[in-house]
This record gives C-alpha cells, structure tokens and sequence, in this order.
C-alpha cells in the first residue's frame, strides 16, 4: 500500500500502517475484481476496503484450507480463535493480528456495526458442519452473514447521498449477487469440498440433486438436466442484479465507478457461465483480461469526471449517515 493511502487516510502509527499492508497483500493476491474496482475509490478510502477484504479472506483460508493440511478440529479452533479476537478487539481490548488491527481500526472510523461482524463469523462456522441447502430461505440465512453484510460493511466507506439506511437493502442485495455468482462460477471447486451451494429444492425441479452434480464433476461436462438447472440460477441471480442496481446511485458520485465496476465485471461472470454452456465443472470461469482492463478504464474515465464535477461544483461532495448505518 503506498504512503500516499495511508497519509490521505490520516493513519500514520507504523503498526497499524504495516497491518493495513498486509491486508493490501491479501487483497491484491485474491480478490482480482474486487481489488481492481477498490482502485478506483479516492486514496483515503482504499485502506479500509482492504482491511475488510482482508478479513474476510483470512477466513476463507482458514474454511477452505487451500493447502489441505488442517483437520476440522484445526480449522474449528482456528476460527474460533480469530473470532474471539475480533469479538474482544471490537469491544476494546487490543487485537494482535495486522487483519484484525487494521478491522477493528476500519471499523471504529467509520462507525460499522459489530453485529454485521458477528453475523459473518456465523455464517463461516456454517461452512465447517453444513454442506447442503434444502431451500432458498436457508440459503439466504447463510448469504445474509457470508455476504450482504459485506456489503453493509462497506457501505460507510463507499458513502451515499442519502440516509444510509435508505442504501443499506441495495448494498446487502449486491453483496447477495457477488455471492451467488461465485456459488455458480465454483459449482465443480465446492463439490470437490463437499459442499453444494445451490437451493435443492430448486435443483430437483430439473430433476437435479448432489448425486447428479457429482456425476458431472466426474465427466468434467454438465449434462442436459444440470444445464436447464444452472440456467435457472442464472436467471435468479440476475434478478439480484437487477434489484440492487439503482442502489448504484444513491452512493456518493465518487464512489460510484468502483461499485460500478464490480457490478460489471461480477455480471459478466454470469454471461461467461451462459457462453461456456453451464459448464462450471472442468475449469474456473472468469473475465479474461482484455475485458477487465477496457471496464476498468471506463471506471477511470468515470471517476475522473466525478471529480471535475465535485470541484466545479465546489465542495467536494460527500455525505454518508455513517452514524446510521453503524456505531456500537
């Protein structure tokens, strides 16, 4: 992270700087979309995105194991350990880890609620026990943690322009869109875990179950019933899409590209999934390249003329309810 990002986000004592960086590292390494889109937020809010990146995707490793050397028992008592630091640290105690430093400095400055972070760490310890989802409603109270209240957590960082309550459904609907996209986009890398993260219920209308799904893994390729269902989950998540879009603009004009940006390229994961013929099962679909850098440029441009309107306009606009949305 440059020096220019910490200065213009007045965080200047070493230790928290260097624990900012590391999450920058995280995020730069994993999170392709998400970093690029963060590039286009002005410098001072950069930091604080990163951090809760940062966060999020320490526990994904911990869940995931991507070196698949932990048992479950590990994994439990790893969770369990950074969550009752977090827990202690967002209560005032003195967290020891540069992720958990530089969240719970996000978190101070900006007001976000302790609860959206609790209700994450639920989610997660979800992952270490349930591997199915019989219906939408459960699958929605897994996503509420593992995701919308991502986006409530950024909210506050982004800004709006109005009641950040007023903002707040569009932010948790876009946070649910990201994460159906990637269930879609890791159909085969979930299955090979264990995991299904597809209603069954919706799944069995196509006369699909994990048996079924499971069979396509082993012959790399989705077969005729499998591709009507994911057909059905694109359409749905699309709908996602198209309820948190107007959320786009009620955040401050600055902030708009980034979200504008990440609102694209996730979609376009969608359209990629639809051009390679459902098939979700041999390799990992993604926006090659090319394509990120041309809507990246696009949200340059876009942040460039929000910052031309903002001086002409004199002020420098931006108001956020901070204190609305968050505040223990």
């Amino acid at each position: 992270m440059s020096a220019h990002e910490l200065d213009a986000a007045g965080i200047h004592a070493p230790a928290l700087r260097a624990a900012y960086r590391h999450c920058r590292s995280l995020n730069s390494a994993h999170g392709r979309t998400y970093f690029l889109a963060t590039r286009m937020l002005p410098a001072a809010r950069r930091p604080a995105v990163h951090a809760l990146y940062g966060l999020a995707r320490q526990v994904d490793d911990i869940v995931d194991d991507p070196t698949n050397t932990l048992g479950p028992e590990t994994r439990r008592r790893l969770l369990d350990e950074l969550a009752g630091e977090l827990d202690a640290a967002l209560s005032g105690d003195h967290g020891d880890s540069p992720v958990v430093t530089a969240v719970v400095d996000t978190a101070r400055r900006y007001g976000i609620r302790k609860e959206y972070f609790d209700s994450f760490m639920r989610s997660m310890r979800q992952d270490l026990t349930v591997s199915d989802y019989p219906d939408r409603a459960s699958l929605n109270a897994y996503v509420h943690g593992s995701a919308e209240v991502i986006g409530l957590q950024v909210l506050p960082v982004l800004g709006t322009e109005v009641p950040a309550e007023q903002a707040a459904p569009y932010a948790a609907a876009l946070g649910n869109a990201f994460q159906l996209t990637n269930f879609l986009r890791d159909v085969g890398e979930d299955l090979r875990r264990g995991r299904v993260y597809l209603p069954a219920d919706e799944l069995a209308v196509f006369g699909v179950d994990r048996r079924r799904l499971q069979q396509c893994l082993l012959d790399g390729r989705p077969d005729r019933q499998v591709r009507r269902a994911l057909a059905d989950q694109v359409a749905r998540t699309r709908a996602v899409y198209h309820y948190a879009a107007p959320g786009i603009d009620l955040l401050d004009p600055i902030a708009r590209p980034c979200v504008s940006t990440a609102y694209t390229l996730y979609g376009e994961i969608l359209d990629r999934i639809v051009e390679s013929d459902y098939d979700v099962f041999a390799h990992r679909i993604s926006v090659p390249g090319p394509r990120r850098l041309g809507v990246a440029l696009a949200g340059a441009a876009g942040v460039a003329n929000a910052r031309i309107r903002s001086r002409s306009a004199g002020t420098g606009k931006h108001v956020s309810s901070y204190s609305t949305l968050g505040g223990r």
